[in-house]
């Protein structure tokens, strides 16, 4: 169910995130969205004004999450945001087994030199995680989490701020508030 409702949660930010690039009317397509549906968890205009006080903040509310990610999927540099994802999760694995595998798996993802999502870390943070995924432990990417994190932070945030699909939202959000 949680994974259905994420999933739909992904589909309606896309599908947003379309309709502004396509240049339709997204103000009254959410004014009207928001009067239908009266028994789902609605995006609050409060919660899309405080995206704009931290990136954790953002990263903290569901539909934030899912703007940014569709935000970063537009331009092509969603490889971020999947591998800090990826961590988060990495790090409450409880069993051996599965902690070895899934630590192969991001580090021929994301970390290794030409991979096929290669986020953008410095040669001697690599190095380390080269090290450190011959005796994986929960914590074996943190630092590399960090520099994405502080990547997305200093780059992809900002730019997210200066969207059409945030600066649409808020502007929604606002008029939504002086009613």
């Amino acid at each position: 169910m949680c994974t259905f409702y994420m999933y739909s949660c992904v589909l309606q930010c896309i599908h947003l995130f379309t309709l502004c690039f396509r240049g339709s009317d997204l103000k009254s397509r959410l004014q009207r969205r928001s009067s239908q549906s009266p028994n789902t968890e609605r995006l609050s205009p409060e919660e899309i004004i405080l995206w704009s006080q931290s990136l954790e903040r953002l990263l903290a509310s569901k539909y934030g999450m899912t703007t940014f990610q569709a935000f970063l999927k537009s331009e092509f540099s969603d490889e971020n945001i999947e591998f800090w994802l990826i961590c988060e999760d990495y790090k409450k694995i409880k069993s051996s087994f599965r902690l070895s595998s899934r630590t192969k798996k991001i580090y021929k993802t994301y970390i290794e030199a030409e991979a096929p999502k290669e986020i953008n870390i410095d040669h001697k943070t690599r190095d380390l995680i080269r090290r450190n995924v011959k005796t994986p432990t929960t914590v074996c990417f943190d630092e590399a989490q960090r520099i994405v994190y502080r990547l997305m932070e200093k780059d992809s945030y900002p730019r997210f701020l200066r969207s059409n699909i945030y600066r649409t939202l808020l502007d929604s959000a606002s008029d939504y508030i002086k009613v």
